[in-house]
């Protein structure tokens, strides 16, 4: 039969608050007969209440609480020590001043209170209220192996176990990466909350593991190396805990980089976005980054959510659960660092964080994720103007298979974009370049109130696709002002803009005085067209292809055409054959003061001209 006490008694009364309970210090107390028979124990039903809210929140915490109160219960009927409920039910908007109303009743009782809260035994005592403070490392020594680590080997990545299925694994290395089942043994609901329990007592524990977010149905926990998420019914179907953790630490040095982008991450950038899809190898690529930095005598710190870049203590890792944005704002621009790890921007604060951060001039290191390189930049698109993007970003570095498969680099100029022609079409233009090769791969401007972005490049792209009758046609018109063949190349998949390739001699001819002429052929072919040296020359001394316009067969003479500049002027002939070989010279003329030369359609000289002018594999050059 439960015995029932007066609360009239002279003898010790003790008070314990929530931490001492959870953690299990005010059981040891009582089975150490630190609290002698015929005391009295009062559990304040504030208590109860914060316990009772975290277990109907998810939180173990409350479920561990409550557990240890039954069981101190029963230890108190055995060593007759009374054990009660005393003070008053907190009020809604009392629910976050537990402790308060534990320390009042404690000193209104003139009882002693019991706590492993530094803060609470201060203020308790700031009160004249006599307390017992246990330390909450002196309650256990935990082994700080985890149960689940038995899934690790050294070549596992990740664990995945779920109640009522195997445990698999991830092993291997991003971009080589096999998923298997560890073993045949089905995961029970009793073990797997056995694993959560495990984890969430050693998280509490040790100084270097801790709860990073815990939610009514999830908790992520940072232990170690090891980022450890654990989910409960109903948000999933089942218990379920996934660990990860970075199996390679790698410096900067393995990747290999081309000493251009050393150079460019040593001076330039400041504006850095590494994005790849989940699992590429963002992580570890952006910690070798920041301890590269670190080495060089930087000043480096992170903001995390949650904080897995496993760094040195020197290195200070903020995280966004338990700062807000303005906040983390604040304290970057007083302490100043030189780079700043944004790890994970997803929302749009984040993006916002991002841009003052760095229009305010801090170094940035952003990790996103994405499926392409200009897939990370058009996800700025709309947050931010796009003038100010090349201020934000400078460099992208997209990850694949633990490797750097595309840098880009992001400029801003005045220009007529690629597929526009009119020349009052001139705006701000955004150029994404490929930081190796030079060229732009992608242009972002305004067209009305859409922001458009063109890609002027394509690894799949062949100038095939262009219509060759098109090419004629141009190829046509700009015969009309060369004295020698040019070549017309496509410059975009779209058929806007084309390059001339011309003899260094034709070059001013298509120009024109002040560009006169390209700009009139631009509007009759309604192109945009570029006038470049022809790369097919022989060498730099003025040989180019004689083409076919300069000549005219009669029946017993041929008669070779040039421009009356070229009158009185000694003129040399080259043949390459069909089958690839050097050109050779073959004979030398001298032009009429008409700017002509004529050759006897029977000669050798004549015979060997005509086989190969009408041979297509074959060529005909002059100087």
């Amino acid at each position: 039969m439960e015995k029932r006490f007066s609360f009239d008694t002279e003898d010790n009364q003790f008070i314990p608050d929530t931490s001492v309970v959870i953690n299990g210090g005010l059981t040891i107390l009582i089975q150490n007969d630190e609290v002698q028979p015929g005391s009295t124990l009062t559990i304040p039903i504030a208590l109860l209440a914060e316990l009772e809210n975290q277990a109907n929140s998810g939180r173990k915490t409350g479920t561990i609480g409550l557990q240890q109160l039954k069981f101190i219960k029963s230890i108190c009927e055995e060593k007759e020590i009374i054990f009660s409920i005393g003070g008053r039910k907190p009020r809604q908007f009392e629910l976050g001043e537990i402790d308060t109303l534990i320390r009042e009743l404690a000193w209104k009782e003139g009882g002693i209170l019991i706590t492993s809260d530094k803060i609470q035994n201060m203020s308790a005592q700031s009160m004249g209220v006599q307390t017992i403070y246990i330390e909450p490392k002196q309650l256990k020594q935990y082994d700080k192996q985890l149960k689940i680590d038995k899934y690790f080997d050294s070549e596992t990545m990740s664990i995945h176990i779920k109640q009522g299925t195997n445990v698999f694994v991830k092993k291997g290395k991003p971009g080589d990466v096999r998923f298997t089942q560890f073993s045949s043994e089905i995961i029970t609901k009793e073990i797997i909350t056995d694993y959560a329990d495990d984890i969430l007592e050693k998280a509490d524990f040790f100084p270097d593991a801790f709860i990073e977010i815990e939610r009514k149905t999830s908790t992520i926990v940072q232990y170690e190396d090891r980022r450890i998420v654990i989910t409960r019914p109903p948000f999933s179907d089942g218990w379920e805990i996934t660990a990860v953790r970075p199996l390679k630490r790698m410096a900067l040095e393995e990747y290999s980089l081309e000493s251009r982008l050393i150079q460019r991450l040593n001076d330039k950038a400041e504006g850095i976005l590494v994005a790849g899809s989940p699992g590429a190898g963002k992580t570890t690529f952006t910690r070798a980054l920041a301890l590269y930095y670190y080495e060089m005598g930087k000043i480096i710190k992170t903001i995390e959510s949650p904080r897995d870049l496993d760094l040195k203590a020197e290195i200070t890792q903020y995280s966004k659960n338990f700062g807000t944005h303005s906040e983390i704002h604040d304290i970057l621009l007083l302490s100043r660092p030189d780079y700043t790890i944004f790890d994970e921007i997803r929302d749009q604060d984040d993006f916002r964080l991002y841009t003052d951060l760095r229009l305010a001039g801090i170094g940035l290191i952003g990790v996103i994720h994405s499926s392409t390189a200009i897939d990370a930049i058009q996800r700025f698109i709309g947050k931010l103007d796009l003038g100010l993007i090349p201020s934000v970003l400078d460099t992208i570095l997209y990850i694949d298979s633990g490797q750097i498969q595309t840098i880009l680099e992001v400029k801003m100029t005045v220009k007529v974009p690629s597929g526009l022609v009119e020349s009052d079409l001139a705006r701000p233009v955004v150029e994404v370049r490929d930081f190796l090769s030079g060229n732009v791969v992608y242009e972002m401007y305004t067209f009305g109130e859409q922001t458009v972005v063109i890609p002027l490049e394509d690894p799949n792209y062949s100038g095939k696709e262009i219509n060759s009758e098109r090419i004629a046609e141009i190829k046509g018109v700009v015969e009309q002002y060369t004295n020698q063949s040019v070549e017309i190349v496509p410059k975009d998949r779209y058929g806007h803009r084309y390059v001339i390739h011309a003899h260094e001699e034709d070059i001013p001819v298509v120009i024109g005085q002040k560009g006169i002429t390209i700009k009139m052929l631009e509007r009759v072919l309604n192109v945009k067209l570029d006038v470049n040296k022809s790369p097919t020359a022989l060498n730099d001394s003025g040989i180019g292809y004689l083409k076919r316009k300069n000549v005219l067969f009669h029946k017993r003479t041929i008669t070779i055409g040039f421009p009356k500049r070229f009158k009185n002027r000694e003129i040399s002939f080259f043949i390459r054959e069909s089958d690839g070989s050097p050109p050779v010279e073959f004979f030398n003329a001298t032009t009429s003061k008409s700017g002509k030369i004529k050759i006897a359609t029977n000669s050798e000289i004549g015979n060997i001209f005509q086989r190969v002018y009408r041979d297509e594999e074959g060529a005909i050059f002059w100087k």
